[in-house]
């Protein structure tokens, strides 16, 4: 515990700056022009999902599946269309909620889709970052002992902001 202006407060301590963590992306490359494929996260796989020639349609049973699974619930992960045209390219999932600024462990698939080539891939393009104080309420104070300098969480407790302290050089 340390003693600042008269309020008794917990610093954390780091070699460096406090980290608010960085959310994990991986990206979906698909070449198809029918059938199904799975995917599995942590243990739990999804029910067979549809593919579909309308972008928006397979982002969207991509990610109803994955909301379907026990291991990331409804609103934890954001599936977005990449390079995709026509069903064919690729399409990013972003973890959120529970899973936000977390690595992760890479999703596989395994696929029963139709066409000339037809695959699924599942590869990390973003890796997840553990923030370096989860749970930091906000006001939390955080010193990097390497430069000297202090830091205040100016966010929430499951999004830190790491901001300096005054005007520290």
């Amino acid at each position: 515990m340390a003693i600042i202006e008269g309020v008794s407060a917990e610093i954390l301590n780091y070699a460096g700056v406090p980290s608010a963590g960085t959310d994990e992306v991986q990206t979906l490359t698909i070449d198809a022009t029918g059938g199904t494929f799975k995917l599995k996260f942590e243990g739990f796989t999804t029910s067979a999902i549809s593919w579909s020639a309308t972008n928006t349609t397979l982002r969207d049973n991509v990610d109803t599946a994955l909301e379907a699974l026990s291991s990331i619930g409804t609103g934890g992960i954001t599936t977005a269309v990449g390079t995709m045209t026509a069903g064919i390219g690729t399409a990013t999932v972003t973890f959120a909620g529970n899973l936000a600024k977390k690595a992760v462990g890479l999703m596989t698939a395994t696929s029963s889709l139709t066409g000339t080539s037809p695959t699924v891939a599942v590869a990390e393009t973003t890796p997840g970052v553990n923030p370096t104080s989860a749970g930091a309420p906000v006001g939390q104070l955080a010193v990097d002992e390497t430069n000297a300098k202090l830091y205040i969480n100016t966010g929430t407790a499951l999004s830190q902001t790491w901001t300096v302290v005054g005007t520290q050089s």
